[in-house]
Order: C-alpha cells, then sequence, then structure tokens
C-alpha cells in the first residue's frame, strides 16, 4: 500500500483489547499473504461497508458514526487512488478522475450529513467492486490453469 494508511486499519482493524489485537494480527497475516488484486478486492469490500454504515448512520441522526466511516472510506478511495498507477493502461486517467470524484463527494456527504449522496457515492462504488472480484476471478483462474500446466 502507497500512503501512510495501514492495511489493518484500511480495512478497519482500529479497536483495542486483546481479541482485536489477535484479529489485527490475524488480518495482517492474510493482508501479506494476498495478491495485490485481493487486496484491492478486499479495500473495495471495505468501502462498501463503510458507505452503508456511514448512510444508515446518517439516516437515524448519528453524526458522529457516520464521520467515523464516511473519513474511513475516504481513506481507502485515497489508498486506491494512490496505488494506481493511470500511465500503464487506457482506463487508468478516467479511473483516477472517479476517485478524485468519490473522494470529492464523500468529503460533501459527511459535511452535508446527507444520507442520499452516500448512498449515491456507493451506487457508483458497486460496479467497481464488481469488476475488481472479477478481475481476481479471471487471474486466479488463469494461474490456476499454468500451475495445471506446469
Amino acid at each position: 500500500m502507497s500512503s501512510g494508511l495501514t492495511t489493518a486499519n484500511a480495512l478497519g482493524l482500529n479497536g483495542g483489547g486483546r481479541i482485536a489485537a489477535q484479529r489485527a494480527r490475524f488480518l495482517d497475516d492474510a493482508v501479506a499473504t494476498a495478491s495485490p488484486t485481493r487486496l484491492v478486492t478486499m479495500l473495495y469490500d471495505r468501502l462498501l461497508l463503510d458507505l452503508t454504515r456511514g448512510a444508515d448512520a446518517q439516516s437515524v441522526g448519528d453524526r458522529a458514526a457516520a464521520n467515523t466511516h464516511l473519513l474511513h472510506a475516504q481513506e481507502i478511495v485515497l489508498e486506491l487512488a494512490g496505488s494506481l498507477r493511470p500511465e500503464l493502461w487506457e482506463g487508468g486517467p478516467a479511473l483516477a478522475a472517479l476517485y478524485t470524484f468519490l473522494h470529492s463527494e464523500l468529503v460533501r456527504a459527511n459535511v452535508s450529513g446527507d444520507p442520499a449522496r452516500t448512498a449515491a457515492v456507493r451506487t457508483l462504488v458497486e460496479p467497481l467492486a464488481e469488476a475488481w472480484r472479477a478481475a481476481a476471478l479471471e487471474v486466479s483462474a488463469a494461474a490456476a490453469s499454468v500451475d495445471r500446466v506446469g
């Protein structure tokens, strides 16, 4: 991961206590052995969770909880943007621009407390998450095919 955001923090492990520490160690081990594609899918999964929790908290007027989830979602978007190499593929610049837009919308949604705006961001993120899951499956299938041949 490219920014100062640790993987454990990006995936939401910031609790205290023994169980939280064990969970953080387990996740750190899982992250350390995950492929780059799997790491991206993990970040997207957590981003969707933060967006859902943030919108739910906004809907009931819990600004503190909404802020926590939406700030975390912003960190994930910045991490995804920071790890992107737009010059390596044709769609890279458009995805970089989309990450910039998503971050701006998350800031606006958080400041305004607008659950509809948060839900709209989630609607944009869902197909991206699905595309990364599909890509991860293709990469995994291709690797398995090579393993069988080799």
